[in-house]
């Protein structure tokens, strides 16, 4: 199996019960996540050498982020115990026509204030084939941003892939500085992964029609974007999750995918997901299987099937982590969708 290294920001978790709204609830479920931990644990999950870099506080918090990893293999001797805090993050779960919120509390956190100092990039990307980074983690502050730089100029040093989920979090900074930062970073990229709206407000680049809001999606334009991507970045693959948001607890899921190397473009299948049990992190599971397919030598639109079905199978699991088995996802991707009680 291939040595995969993440690379951002692992968070505490206080999500409310039971879709309750943050006024109602006199209790919080304790779980923990961030993109790119989450990929690390999916593709742990299947059996690939997953690391996660990071840097947490030396205190007990930083203990269960940390325990929260390696109860799921994925390994952790290149997180840095440094900084002052964790970064926290309270989710208000929405149903039916009821949004989710997120309010954050992670300014200053152990991550946003580390250094390459803190870090051996040349020993960590040592034998390493992938490395996997997300839009978030060069948003978190600008020392985050050149500690990003940092280990991707290593990672392709070493000849590893480099994979992005370009996840834009307008919380966390604007679409004009998202797009000074990370149009620098693509340089480095092998795999441009994203949704429409990362696209436009990260790169600059608007997909026809599409309105997820309506459910309205247009391929045209998905692949008119991806042929640009690559003439300006040259990408081996980019790739867009596609969420057609009916309700919060009913979405059309489907992705596509365009090989520069054929000048293919290949649209998955599509899942109806209803009810939605918990979406914080369906992206990332997306990247995850996507990774894994690559990484397997699937065919890139197998590959892109093994991502989506994994995806679908996390929006039924509460928590950020995608606890789907391989199995499971190829019986997913391979038609079955019966749920039906096995004995």
């Amino acid at each position: 199996m291939a040595k995969v290294i993440t690379m951002g920001e692992i968070m505490l978790r206080l999500s409310t019960p039971n879709y309750e709204k943050f006024i109602q609830a006199d209790e919080f479920d304790i779980n923990y996540g961030g993109g790119e931990a989450n990929v690390a644990v999916s593709l742990a999950n299947y059996g690939h050498d997953a690391e996660f870099v990071t840097a947490v506080p030396a205190n007990e918090l930083g203990d269960c982020a940390v325990a929260a990893l390696r109860k799921y293999n994925v390994g952790t001797k290149n997180i840095a115990r440094c900084g002052e805090r964790l970064g926290i993050y309270y989710l208000e779960s929405g149903s039916s026509v009821r949004p989710s919120k997120v309010v954050y509390d992670r300014a200053h956190s152990s991550i946003s204030t580390a250094t390459k100092a803190d870090f051996d990039f040349d020993a960590i990307f040592k034998d390493a084939d992938w490395f996997h980074f997300t839009g978030i983690t060069p948003a978190l502050s600008d020392s985050a941003a050149e500690l990003t730089e940092e280990a991707l100029k290593a990672a392709k040093a070493h000849g590893v892939k480099v994979s992005v989920d370009l996840n834009f979090r307008k919380k966390l900074w604007s679409s004009e500085k998202a797009q000074k930062v990370m149009k620098n970073l693509m340089k480095y990229v092998d795999v441009c992964i994203g949704n429409e709206e990362d696209a436009e407000l990260v790169l600059g680049y608007k997909p026809g029609k599409t309105d997820v809001t309506s459910g309205e999606l247009e391929l045209a334009g998905y692949k008119s974007i991806f042929e640009q991507m690559v003439a300006d970045y040259g990408f081996e693959y980019c790739v867009s999750s596609l969420r057609e948001s009916h309700s919060a607890s009913d979405n059309g899921w489907s992705a596509c995918i365009y090989n520069s190397r054929t000048k293919e473009f290949y649209h998955s299948k599509t899942y109806r997901l209803h009810p939605i049990v918990d979406r914080v992190g369906g992206g990332d599971s997306f990247a995850g299987g996507v990774i894994c397919g690559l990484l397997d030598g699937k065919d890139f639109k197998d590959a892109l099937e093994f991502g989506v079905a994994a995806s679908a199978l996390k929006h039924t699991i509460p928590g950020d982590f995608n606890f789907a088995s391989r199995k499971e996802v190829d019986t997913l991707a391979g038609g079955d969708a019966s749920g039906r009680v096995q004995r």
